[in-house]
């Protein structure tokens, strides 16, 4: 190649990888050489020579799920556009994730890892650091790594003033609990419930908080305990619309209108969520995605990165949420 297109192997070398000080013309001529003999550069190789792979290693414990979708789409979409390319690793189950730590797949295989959507404890946080790779998260934290997410406890506090001020104080909590995610996400969420009541001089009743694994079809359990109760709920504060929506089913298959009997607000605005009409907090997935992305591409460039992005979250009324029904049985 570097013989057709007139040049040394050096300076062909260099105009290939876009090295800044090969003149324009020269580097044309190389691309064409290029493209004539249907070269195609060895990533293995370049790696050798330069120390990167061209590389990142994306790592979800979940596919199925909208958030992890929408937040890798976010994700790729960054990355492609700097010519990076994407190694996906699902955890999938406790023993993929015990796997994927043991063996590091992702060593010398790039040049960044990203986490996406569940924290690491102290043992997996020291494995991933040994590989000597950036490490970026997104929608968690991982120690002073880069890292941008949402206040769950915010988001939360956002969820059951919505419903205090609505007027509502016996309010229900369905907190959500998953292994595979990282386990401050829930403190939080279920932290700014007790907050916000403490603050409304609401005292709690622990009858109105059920927890369940991460489901539509745990929402609708925890719903039907809350409707067992002597004295249920007029409201209640999902973690997530999936489960929220999980909730609604029952109130509905129960005989019970919502909001005009029990208001349901849940967190995400997840697509569900409009199309049933439920009020809830939305957070930005794709953007969280994207800005990992950015994070990653800067640290590749030795630019600064700032250490946690906190995106904001913001409150969506819908046809879910309503005062409480008088005693008179008038909203």
């Amino acid at each position: 190649m570097a013989r057709r297109a007139g040049v040394s192997p050096a300076t062909a070398s260099r105009a290939l990888s876009d090295h800044p000080h090969v003149a324009e013309a020269t580097r044309a001529r190389v691309w064409e050489a290029a493209r004539e003999l249907e070269y195609v550069a060895s990533p293995e190789a370049s790696g050798l020579a330069s120390g990167r792979t061209g590389r990142v290693a994306v790592v979800v414990p979940h596919l199925s799920r909208w958030w992890f979708g929408a937040a890798l789409e976010g994700l790729v979409a960054q990355l492609s556009a700097a010519a990076k390319d994407v190694l996906l690793y699902r955890l999938g189950d406790a023993d993929a994730r015990r796997t994927f730590f043991t063996d590091l797949p992702a060593r010398r295989r790039a040049d960044a890892v990203v986490l996406l959507g569940f924290g690491v404890d102290d043992e997996e946080r020291e494995r991933l650091e040994r590989i000597g790779v950036g490490i970026v998260a997104a929608g968690t934290r991982v120690g002073s790594h880069p890292s941008v997410s949402i206040d769950d406890h915010a988001a939360g506090r956002q969820a059951v003033d919505h419903l205090l001020n609505l007027g509502h104080r016996r309010i229900g909590m369905i907190e959500t609990t998953d292994p595979e995610l990282d386990p401050g996400q829930p403190g939080h969420r279920s932290a700014a419930y007790r907050r916000a009541l403490a603050d409304a001089g609401v005292g709690i009743d622990p009858a109105l908080v059920v927890s369940v694994p991460w489901s539509p079809e745990g929402g609708a359990r925890a719903m039907g305990q809350l409707l067992g109760l002597s004295d249920p709920p007029t409201a209640v504060y999902a973690h997530s619309d999936e489960v929220a929506v999980g909730a609604v089913g029952t109130l509905r298959r129960t005989g019970l209108q919502v909001p005009r009997d029990v208001s349901v607000i849940g967190i995400d605005d997840h697509p569900l969520a409009a199309l049933t009409d439920l009020s809830t907090v939305a957070q930005p997935v794709f953007e969280q995605g994207a800005e990992a992305g950015r994070m990653v591409l800067a640290g590749l460039l030795g630019e600064p990165v700032e250490e946690r992005v906190t995106v904001p979250t913001h409150l969506v009324i819908r046809g879910s949420t309503a005062p409480p029904r008088s005693p008179s049985g008038e909203s």
